[in-house]
């Protein structure tokens, strides 16, 4: 899967224009906007002239030069609304932000200590978008509508109110503080869709082998393979055993 190289020094601008360069001075908890959402608007459009703009009785995250931007951490269901409004008459790019590496900090509620931070064993990638995609997949054929799946390092801070002993389970999440950006994929039209599946699936595959070539869960895989049948990469050729047998279309 390629992705394009990311403006690492923009990126830092838009971070320090929104956490500033000594967060410990600005302190959890008094953005006004999550952080992931506020550094990612100034990244991609620096001047605030252009920022949340008044079209079609929403607001745009990003106008400028007759394109829309709209920023969204999760939750696309709550998208179809703007883009059934935008889509008709601007080109619109929806950036989603995957955490790559993240570094857990829990914050005491009641003192407002923090843990010492530590490392997720989970590693973020693009395939991660799918779910949020199948929310809106009735727009996805739409020309107008492009894509920018954004892998970036960050901490996320959580409260301790959760239901379990140790109040980790269920707790809620505070903020996530982006640290870097590392790669920007990009879905500027429907072919770029054939950037997931991975080219060691040269014949008919199932959704488990599929999931095991692309390294991520079989309910995942089977909801990727979803969105590649509708948007005409991959086609069904038969089953084997209870499973639909995949093979790439032509381009």
């Amino acid at each position: 899967m390629s992705g394009r190289s990311a403006d690492k020094e923009a990126f830092e601008e838009a971070k320090k224009k929104v956490i500033g360069i000594d967060r410990q001075r600005l302190g959890i908890g008094t953005l006004s906007e999550k952080s992931v959402h506020a550094v990612l608007k100034n990244y991609y459009e620096p001047d605030e002239d252009h920022q949340e703009i008044p079209i079609e009785n929403y607001v745009a995250d990003i106008y400028a030069n007759g394109e829309i931007i709209e920023i969204q951490t999760r939750q696309f269901n709550k998208l179809r609304g703007k883009l059934e409004a935008f889509l008709p008459l601007y080109q619109v790019t929806v950036v989603y932000p995957i955490p790559k590496e993240k570094w857990l900090i829990w914050i005491d509620e009641e003192s407002g200590e923090l843990s010492r931070k530590r490392k997720s064993p989970l590693k973020g990638t693009p395939y991660l978008a799918f779910p949020e995609l199948y929310k809106i997949k009735r727009f996805l054929k739409d020309p107008n509508l492009k894509l920018k799946l954004v892998l970036m390092n960050m901490e996320e801070y959580r409260l301790l109110n959760g239901w379990s002993k140790d109040k980790k389970k269920g707790s809620s999440r505070f903020d996530r503080i982006p640290t870097e950006l590392v790669e920007e994929v990009e879905i500027g039209c429907l072919q770029d869709y054939f950037q997931f599946v991975p080219c060691e699936l040269e014949d008919s595959f199932t959704s488990k082998e599929f999931a095991k070539a692309a390294h991520i869960p079989l309910s995942l895989a089977q909801t990727v393979l979803n969105i590649l049948y509708y948007v005409e990469v991959v086609t069904r050729v038969g089953k084997k055993g209870n499973q639909y047998l995949y093979a790439l279309l032509d381009v």
